[in-house]
């Protein structure tokens, strides 16, 4: 466990020397005071809790954003530090490779559990200081879209560090990476909604939508954030989310497991991998 800490603070250095958290903990908190003054404008006309539009508004942030910045401090995790020659000094100490790949992993999660909770943070204490009318439930919501932040960041930074662990080069893994942001982000969703409509519920039920929503992490997000929230005036995957009867248990488990599994099978890898 100390070697694992040790490894997670030197990559939380290397992070604070990169601007690695400075500049992602500036773009969260500009782009959520962003959202927070111009997209909690229309309250009045729907309906909804101020804080409870910055949720929804964050959470559509969150699933562009979060994933990207993820991948980008994550996919040269492993083949980078190979291509440099520093893999093998750290791992000439009494290191375990799996040691390397979650002491690793915990340093890129905290930067950016770090950089969330500062950057979403100050958008609602800015709503806070205007003096609007929150009721404990929309602060509920905010603290669980927080926390499901962190770990949709965390699958993220695990597929990365999967990816890091079976290329040879850095170009290779970036161009995976953003591959993996676009299918995983855009793509799917596309695709999944292009085959509703030619399939009309004859074969997708509402059941096996839910199962394929479980295949990719940002729509388990979706679902977590917006279930409960008034979502009609969002189209697409979103509209779906908020149409599911997944309970939070299972859509929390699922999200969990989509930080295990390419975390498990990125140590494997490296743990086979020739320097």
């Amino acid at each position: 466990m100390r070697t694992i800490f040790i490894i997670a603070v030197k990559e939380i250095q290397e992070g604070m020397r990169n601007r690695w958290v400075l500049a992602t903990t500036l773009l969260l908190a500009a782009l959520a005071l962003s959202l927070t003054f111009l997209g909690s404008a229309p309250t009045g006309n729907v309906g909804a809790g101020a804080l409870d539009v910055v949720v929804v508004s964050l959470s559509s942030l969150t699933i562009f954003l979060l994933p990207l910045i993820a991948l980008l401090i994550s996919h040269d995790a492993v083949v980078g530090e190979m291509e440099r020659g520093t893999m093998t000094l750290l791992l000439s100490y009494p290191v375990g490779r799996s040691q390397v790949i979650l002491g690793k992993f915990c340093g890129h999660v905290l930067i950016l559990a770090f950089a969330t909770v500062i950057g979403y943070g100050a958008a609602a204490a800015a709503l806070a200081m205007t003096g609007a009318s929150v009721l404990a439930t929309s602060w509920y919501a905010f603290a669980a879209m927080l926390g499901t932040s962190i770990m949709l960041g965390a699958a993220f930074v695990a597929v990365g560090y999967l990816i890091s662990s079976l290329v040879r080069d850095r170009g290779t893994a970036a161009g995976l990476s953003v591959g993996v942001w676009l299918l995983m982000v855009l793509v799917f969703d596309m695709a999944l909604l292009g085959i509703l409509v030619v399939d009309q519920g004859k074969i997708v039920s509402a059941p096996v939508l839910e199962a394929l929503l479980f295949l990719n992490p940002t729509d388990l997000y979706r679902m977590t954030n917006l279930t409960g929230f008034n979502v009609s005036q969002f189209s697409g995957m979103a509209g779906l989310a908020g149409t599911a009867t997944t309970s939070l248990g299972a859509l929390l488990m699922g999200l969990a497991a989509w930080v295990v599994a390419p975390l498990g099978l990125a140590a494997m890898f490296f743990a086979r991998r020739e320097l």
